[in-house]
């Protein structure tokens, strides 16, 4: 397999953000985000074998005397799932002991990977240059331990991932949907989103969204009324005509 880098660090993304992580970049991607802050890893990268990359992970785990050893590690990219040595890279650090997590474009199908990989998965937007590259099927290789990612330049971008989630009932399917700001290019390359005006759409989304349910409720509510009457009146029509139908009997006899 082609490696870019492997490192230790902070994890920065995913509800994983704030933990300790070995990352292991693979080399190359065949797609070209207009805001990729790793374009370095499109090309080179050193060839390894599974095992070599296996024993460095080790090392960078065990770190000082005195500290604690680091058990996350992240496959990430260029695109991880270009080389098909990243799934066998998966199963060997699972069969070890860690956690991994692959980050992935969703443009590669993710259901080859070991079922006990943490997958985020990109849904690219507009914006990106890369939109419509998502395979679906990966929606149904996914489940309630992965995450579905959209980094989100404008507008544009955060209606598409609205609707996107809301159409695949993401919420629900997976762990975590998450709505990642582009950041800035240090060298002006590419703008930045305000994360603040995103935080402000998925509140008002979130607001919106509890409305619908208090309206859904409210309306469910009315229709459990609207029945019991109905039912209450049926119940006193049909008290009404066994009264009839019993004084008619009654007559019917005295006479």
């Amino acid at each position: 397999m082609v490696i870019s880098e492997i490192f230790k660090s902070i994890q920065g993304e995913s509800t994983y953000a704030g933990l300790p992580c070995i990352f292991v970049r693979l080399t190359g991607c065949n797609l070209r985000c207009r805001w990729c802050d790793t374009a370095y890893a499109f090309h080179g990268g050193t060839a390894r074998s599974v095992e070599s990359v296996l024993e460095e992970v080790r090392q960078l785990a065990c770190g000082n005397e005195g500290e604690g050893e680091i058990r996350l590690v992240e496959i990430t990219g260029g695109e991880p799932l270009l080389q098909p040595e990243a799934s066998t890279l998966a199963e060997e650090l699972l069969a070890n002991g860690y956690k991994v997590l692959v980050e992935t474009s969703g443009e590669r199908y993710v259901g080859e990977l070991p079922r006990e990989v943490v997958k985020i998965v990109d849904v690219k937007c507009p914006d990106s240059g890369e939109g419509g590259t998502f395979d679906m099927a990966n929606l149904e290789a996914l489940d309630g331990k992965d995450e579905i990612k959209f980094v989100i330049a404008s507008r544009r971008d955060y209606e598409f991932a609205r609707d996107f989630t809301a159409e695949h009932r993401l919420v629900g399917r997976v762990r975590q949907v998450l709505f990642s700001p582009v950041t800035p290019d240090p060298e002006g390359t590419w703008p930045g989103l305000d994360a603040r005006a995103l935080a402000d759409a998925l509140a008002q989304l979130s607001a919106e969204a509890a409305a619908r349910i208090a309206m859904g409720a409210a309306a469910r509510a009315m229709a459990v009324e609207r029945f019991s009457m109905a039912s209450m009146a049926r119940r006193t029509v049909e008290l009404y005509r066994a009264c009839l139908q019993t004084g008619a009997s009654a007559k019917a006899a005295k006479g």
